[in-house]
């Protein structure tokens, strides 16, 4: 139970005991129909007070529940962004390969180019 719906609870038996009991004290009736009075309003307060709890402990319960079903959402939410993320990576990284054997023959063929280029020179010389 959340702190606030306890203290309200708590609040509601002791100021309602305390009101009953000044109540009942300052009427003018016997010892008898006195006791009999307070323990009338104490089970009247104890019966609103289980009352209030279980009101307090259904709207815990359904926070509870709902808070539960708002982390399975971010949860599912998550695992898609990361499988989606995961699926970039590899095609980045594969990509990233092809570009590199890209870059390679790119390099060796302007290599050879240069080293034909220089033996033509050469040779005229």
């Amino acid at each position: 139970m959340a702190g606030k719906d306890w203290d309200l609870v708590k609040g509601l038996v002791v100021g309602g005991l305390i009101g009953a009991a000044m109540g009942i004290l300052f009427a003018p009736k016997s010892g008898k129909e006195t006791r009999q009075d307070i323990a009338d309003k104490a089970d009247e307060l104890l019966a609103k007070a289980k009352e209030e709890y279980e009101k307090a402990a259904e709207k815990s319960k359904a926070a509870y529940e709902a808070a539960v079903r708002r982390l399975k959402d971010v949860e599912g939410t998550a695992r898609e962004k990361v499988e989606e993320i995961e699926g970039k990576v590899s095609e980045l990284a594969h990509s990233g390969v092809e570009t590199l054997a890209d870059n390679k023959n790119r390099l060796k063929k302007a290599l050879d180019a240069g080293m034909e280029a220089y033996r033509e020179e050469k040779n005229k010389i």
